[in-house]
């Protein structure tokens, strides 16, 4: 049996980052933290081959999905760049033949106060609630690997979404490389950040082969999703989608017992 590893990754969360500038393509401070992502994934990914990975599929989920340097990542993986314009976004690739998951360079949802960047899928937006869970990109994307029943395995970002990953998998590894204070952020040496990832990586995947169980975490038999927007015509424009009720001037609501139409309404109303 071969066992493939899925590595979602954005940049936010990547170790020292505490501006906008520092995550755009095209801006002067972009390219020092470009490297570190992509020494982040490919740590991620030396630690999953060391303990038995077979093959490795990373989606580059930032912004233009052309971030992460093809050429600096271990020659035993693939790289999906750019978006495959379909519900799952981030986990773009994802399907049931993975039998793990990571996430790196995550940060903390929109609403919280752990990283100067903090948001969910964009800026638009000042909460999301899924069943009353204060909702981050993790929980997004935790709750599409588990449609393909794949378990997630090591999270790596912020302190604030390390702590919100314990809290609904308690047994997910993670490995917190910033501490948002205000408009800045604490972070640990870039040097240090590496190799904790790839050790952590390589526990993460061998116990997730070795005990799956330990990480799954079964999908709600129904979502209830409040969204809040920025700006009142955004709220507007969603109340037309197919089964959502608009419930204040910049809020919506969507329910459905299928994850599936949550990612949907995610597609097209964030």
């Amino acid at each position: 049996m071969l066992h493939r590893l899925f590595i979602s990754s954005d940049i936010e969360g990547t170790c020292g980052i505490a501006h906008w500038d520092e995550t755009e393509l095209g801006k002067p401070d972009y390219a020092p933290f470009r490297q570190q992502m992509t020494r982040e994934v490919a740590a991620a990914c030396k630690g999953a081959l060391s303990a038995g990975a077979d093959d490795v599929l990373i989606k580059d989920a930032h912004d233009s999905a052309r971030n992460l340097i093809p050429a600096e990542l271990p020659e035993a993986v693939s790289i999906f760049r750019g978006w495959g314009s379909d519900i799952h976004s981030m986990m773009s690739g994802i399907d049931a033949s993975f039998s793990g998951a990571f996430f790196t360079g995550y940060h903390s949802s929109s609403n919280t106060n752990t990283n100067p960047l903090a948001h969910t899928m964009n800026t638009q937006n000042i909460s999301i609630t899924i069943n009353g869970i204060q909702t981050s990109e993790f929980l997004i994307n935790l709750y599409a690997a588990a449609l393909y029943d794949v378990p997630v395995l090591m999270v790596t970002g912020d302190a604030g979404i390390c702590e919100q990953a314990k809290s609904i998998s308690p047994n997910i590894y993670t490995v917190p490389v910033n501490q948002g204070r205000g408009n800045g952020a604490i972070s640990i040496h870039p040097n240090v950040a590496v190799r904790r990832i790839e050790e952590t990586a390589a526990k993460a995947f061998e116990e997730g082969i070795a005990h799956p169980e330990r990480f799954e975490i079964p999908l709600p038999k129904k979502f209830d999703v409040s969204v809040s927007y920025v700006k009142h015509n955004l709220a507007r424009r969603a109340s037309f989608f197919p089964g959502v009720r608009q419930t204040g001037p910049r809020s919506v609501m969507f329910s459905s017992d299928a994850y599936y139409d949550v990612l949907r309404f995610f597609m097209f109303c964030l």
